[in-house]
């Protein structure tokens, strides 16, 4: 079977998903992309490159028997301009990496319904719809109907329970048999007095919907209590430097085994093996692709207990009798259980049990899912 996939933000977690659909499905994947940058303009204008460069293709003599397009996608658009190929009667499924109704905004900024809006009408569009998560299918569902009444009339409330019907939750595949080749870098898990400090890992995007304010802020609690660790600071830089940034920098300098963003992925798999302990101050987070690879290569985790993590992680997990905790709910939590973990006080979570979190992801198994997912939708099922 031929799945023609578009991707206007081939970046990010985007790439990563779709270069693992496209190594491991069983059918023949095709991928249409566009640079991860200009994310408004890739909302408002990427339809009309991707239906050029999918028109090309299927002039090439490639037929697909399903599209699946990813929320960046303008879906109305793009069905319009390549109506001449034959391709806007193809079955689409629309993947939900992330929405424009409640993804969270800087400080002080307006939401602007525009981008809701068009994830709306491509939800519409689409013949079915995916989340990554099912606290992201929650949430988007929970904000649409406020979406629409912010509309003056033919507001069209019964389209929520409509796009309900056809939609569904899989959790996104993870690479994580190709970060198994490097664990050679592994570092043995055992820390406390009169040992090695612990390596506390930062590997999310420097931006303020992962809150690195509030890790900075448990840093600093923890270095004025005298709690030992080094740092690998692994995220992605962009512009806008976070505050407290360079005040980290400069304070913990002595302490930093790693900084500055791991473009090749060999790099970055060391980098997990390296860790001890992996933490999210996230506000945001609908998946949670970069904590689960960290967690599979043997960090125990400190997640807020909100967003997707506690769906992504076993009930057993949620408060595990003998280890540290992994959940928490305020800062005061996340500053108690990393100081009691990182003194030695309390132990963390065996390798074994790490790698067990999400083994049931890794693509080489998971794939199938998505390539029965694309079969049916093929066959309008």
């Amino acid at each position: 079977m031929n799945v023609l996939a578009l991707e206007p933000w081939y970046g990010g977690s985007h790439r990563v998903f779709l270069d693992g659909l496209a190594a491991h499905s069983r059918h023949r994947v095709e991928t249409v992309t566009m640079t991860a940058r200009f994310w408004k303009w890739r909302m408002h204008g990427g339809a009309v490159t991707l239906a050029r460069k999918a028109e090309a293709l299927v002039d090439g003599g490639f037929r697909p028997d399903v599209i699946l397009a990813s929320s960046m996608v303008n879906l109305p658009a793009w069905l319009a301009l390549v109506r001449r190929s034959g391709l806007a009667s193809v079955p689409v499924v629309m993947l939900f990496h992330e929405n424009q109704l409640t993804y969270p905004l800087p400080p002080g900024t307006p939401r602007d319904a525009t981008y809701g809006y068009l994830n709306y009408l491509s939800a519409l569009a689409a013949d079915r719809i995916v989340f990554n998560s099912a606290f992201h299918e929650a949430e988007f569902f929970e904000a649409l109907p406020d979406l629409l009444r912010a509309f003056p009339d033919y507001t069209h409330f019964d389209t929520v329970q409509a796009l309900r019907a056809k939609s569904s939750v899989l959790h996104l595949g993870l690479p994580l048999t190709a970060h198994d080749a490097h664990r050679d870098a592994r570092t043995p898990r055992s820390w406390g007095p009169g040992m090695r400090p612990p390596v506390v890992l930062w590997n999310h995007r420097w931006e303020y919907d992962k809150d690195p304010e509030a890790f900075f802020r448990l840093l600093g609690r923890l270095d004025d209590v005298d709690v030992p660790f080094r740092l690998i600071l692994a995220g992605k830089h962009f512009d806008k430097k976070p505050d407290g940034l360079e005040a980290a920098l400069a304070r913990y300098a002595g302490r930093i085994d790693h900084y500055g963003h791991a473009e090749d992925f060999a790099e970055y798999s060391r980098l997990l093996h390296q860790a001890d302990v992996v933490v999210s101050t996230s506000r945001h987070e609908f998946f949670g692709i970069a904590m689960l690879e960290a967690i599979h290569c043997g960090c125990h985790p400190l997640l807020p207990n909100r967003l997707a993590y506690p769906e992504l992680l076993p009930e057993s997990l949620h408060a595990p009798l003998l280890h540290a905790p992994v959940l928490y709910d305020t800062d005061d939590d996340l500053f108690h259980i990393a100081k009691d973990l990182l003194s030695g006080e309390t132990r963390p979570l065996p390798e074994g049990t790490l790698r067990g979190v999400s083994a049931h992801l890794d693509w080489p198994q998971h794939v199938r899912l998505y390539d029965d997912l694309l079969e049916r939708a093929a066959l309008g099922g």
